[in-house]
């Protein structure tokens, strides 16, 4: 036991439930690493090689997973000023940062990956909260009958 004396031992226990608005912001930050990943790469020329698991039926008919490439698509496009142009998206609804103005424009693609962290960060810092929620309340309502 004396190697466990060594140890600092407290009470603290890990949550079992999260709150939904801690769950939205891991959800849209998992999102912008993608992103960041996906402007990393074709900055650099190179491909994006995120995989994810996908459970298929062999011809005799039995299940078994799979490693595919997951498809990323870019949130940013050219305007036809020629800037581009970065939205961020919560599913498939854009979030719009400032009322009324939903994208967020660039000089160049070079300024993608350090504007995609700072969006990043505002999410993780809380932000974002309240556009977040509206989009997924806005994105909750299609699916109730």
């Amino acid at each position: 036991m004396a190697t466990l004396d060594n140890l600092k031992f407290t009470t603290a226990v890990k949550a079992r439930h999260q709150a939904p608005v801690v769950g939205r912001r891991n959800k849209l930050g998992k999102k912008l690493w993608e992103q960041i990943k996906l402007a990393e790469a074709e900055l650099e020329g190179t491909e994006l090689n995120i995989t994810r698991l996908k459970t298929v039926r062999d011809v005799d008919g039995t299940r078994k997973t799979v490693e595919v490439p997951k498809r990323i698509k870019p949130w940013w496009f050219t305007s036809e000023q020629g800037k581009v142009c970065l939205t961020v998206k919560y599913g498939s609804a854009v979030l719009e940062m400032k009322k009324g103005l939903p994208s967020i424009e660039l000089a160049n693609r070079e300024q993608l990956v350090s504007t995609l962290e700072m969006v990043k960060q505002a999410v993780e810092s809380g932000e974002l909260d309240k556009e977040i929620e509206a989009a997924s309340g806005n994105l909750r309502l299609r699916f109730k009958r």
